[in-house]
């Protein structure tokens, strides 16, 4: 796959336009998590991780979600920046996404304020909205990115960028 940069227009962002290593961002945005037929989070508390060729990854915070909705789950993976993530499965009424979200327990340095949140695969969900707009799920099916007007790629993630 050939890579074309975007030009971000006005109010927009040009995923490679983000760092590497990642940088965390806090965000008032609000941060609406659907599942199930049910809001299972919402928050203006998140934290955004900007990496580059990447949609912003939305960390909520764990307190945001209803009680039950996130059930620890097995395994775990290694970020180079972040640290050893581990999974959950969210849950809602008679539904379950398998390890749909994920959170570094030890983060490394720099990443502290991940600790206390968790991360969401949006294709996951029934919708994930960022103040009203329903974002749309990163391609593939390791990252997590949410992908709004906002966000211009391309992105990392569908079939031929894994190199990137």
């Amino acid at each position: 796959m050939r890579l074309q940069r975007i030009v971000p227009g006005p109010d927009q962002e040009s995923v490679w336009d983000y760092p590497r290593p990642p940088r965390l961002e806090t965000t008032s945005e609000r941060v609406v998590i659907e599942f199930g037929g049910v809001v299972i989070a919402d928050t203006t508390n998140a934290v955004r991780v900007l990496e580059t060729s990447h949609p912003p990854v939305y960390y909520v915070p764990i307190s945001d979600f209803e009680g039950g909705a996130l059930v620890p789950a097995e395994g775990s993976s290694l970020c180079e920046y972040k640290g050893m993530a581990a999974y959950y499965d969210v849950v809602s009424r008679r539904h379950r996404a398998p390890r749909a979200g994920w959170t570094y327990p030890i983060p490394t340095a720099g990443f502290e304020p991940l600790r206390t949140r968790i991360a969401i695969y949006p294709g996951a969900m029934d919708k994930c909205l960022i103040d009203g707009e329903e974002v749309q799920a990163q391609e593939g099916d390791f990252y997590g990115g949410w992908i709004t007007q906002r966000i211009v790629g391309p992105f990392k993630g569908a079939p031929g960028t894994w190199g990137w």
